[in-house]
C-alpha cells in the first residue's frame, strides 16, 4: 500500500504577517461589535426629580444570612475592559477605618473624565474623584477600583450623608457594618448614572444601620453626556 504524502504549506514571512493582521481585525471587529452587557438595571429607579437619592426596597438592602459577618474585610471589582469600576463590598469595623490623612488621589483618571468648571458648583470643578467606599469608611486612597467620575453634587448632597452614617455609628458602638456600592454603569457608557448604596449593621441586627438607596449621578444646572463625559451649560441655567 502507498504511503500516503501530505502537503506542507510553507508561508512567507510576508504572508504570516499578513494572517497575523487579519487575525488582529477580526478580533477587533468582533469585540467593537459585541460590545459589554449592561451592568446594572435602571429599570426600578425613578427620573431624577431633584432630590439627591432615591429609598429602594422599603430602604432594606439585599445582604444574605451567609453574608453576616463581624470580621472586617474590603472587595473591590477588577476594572472592566472599559476601564470601568465594579461592585465594592466591605465590612466596616474600627480596625478598616484610617489612622492617617487622606493622600494625594489625582493620579486615578476614571473613565469619562472630561473636567469643566462651573461657577455655581461647589468649588467649581463638575467632576469629584468619588470613592465608592468613602476613605473615611476603608482607608482607601488613590485605588483606581474605588474611584468613579462623580458630581460634586453627587459626591457631597448623594454620598456622603450615607457614609456619615455609617462612620458615626462604628466609631460610637465599635460594630460593624455590611456595607456595598455598585456603581450603576450603562451599556458601554463611561460614566455612571449613579450609585446603589447599602448597609446593614451586623450585631444589632439592622437597628442602627439598615440602608438601600439609588444616589444620582447629575449636576443641577449641568447637562451630562454619560457615554462620554462630555458635560455643557443646561439651557436653563444658561437663560
Amino acid at each position: 500500500m502507498a504511503k500516503q504524502q501530505t502537503k506542507t504549506i510553507h508561508l512567507t514571512v510576508k504572508q504570516a504577517l499578513l494572517v497575523v493582521v487579519l487575525l488582529i481585525v477580526v478580533s477587533a471587529v468582533r469585540w467593537y461589535l459585541t460590545p459589554p452587557a449592561e451592568t446594572y438595571s435602571m429599570e426600578n429607579i425613578p427620573p431624577y426629580d431633584g432630590t439627591p437619592y432615591v429609598v429602594l426596597n422599603d430602604n432594606q438592602p439585599s445582604f444574605t444570612e451567609e453574608d453576616m459577618t463581624d470580621v472586617s474585610y474590603e472587595f473591590y471589582s477588577d476594572l472592566d475592559e472599559l476601564g470601568r469600576c465594579g461592585v465594592t463590598e466591605a465590612c466596616i469595623g474600627r480596625d478598616l477605618m484610617p489612622t492617617e490623612k487622606r493622600g494625594d488621589i489625582s493620579s486615578v483618571k476614571p473613565t469619562g473624565w472630561v473636567q469643566n468648571q462651573y461657577d455655581f458648583v461647589d468649588g467649581k470643578s463638575l467632576w469629584n474623584r468619588c470613592h465608592l467606599i468613602g476613605f473615611q469608611l476603608a482607608g482607601e486612597n488613590a485605588n483606581e477600583c474605588n474611584l468613579i467620575t462623580g458630581t460634586r453634587y453627587l459626591n457631597v448632597e448623594g454620598m456622603l450623608p450615607f457614609e456619615n452614617l455609617v462612620a458615626d455609628y462604628v466609631k460610637e458602638t465599635d460594630n460593624h457594618v455590611l456595607y456595598r456600592v455598585t456603581p450603576a454603569f450603562q451599556g458601554t457608557e463611561l460614566v455612571a448614572r449613579g450609585v446603589q448604596m447599602e448597609a446593614y449593621s451586623v450585631e444589632d441586627s439592622g437597628d442602627g444601620v439598615c440602608f438601600n438607596v439609588f444616589c444620582y449621578n447629575v449636576q443641577p444646572g449641568v447637562e451630562i453626556d454619560y457615554a462620554t463625559g462630555d458635560n455643557w451649560l443646561a439651557e436653563e441655567a444658561a437663560a
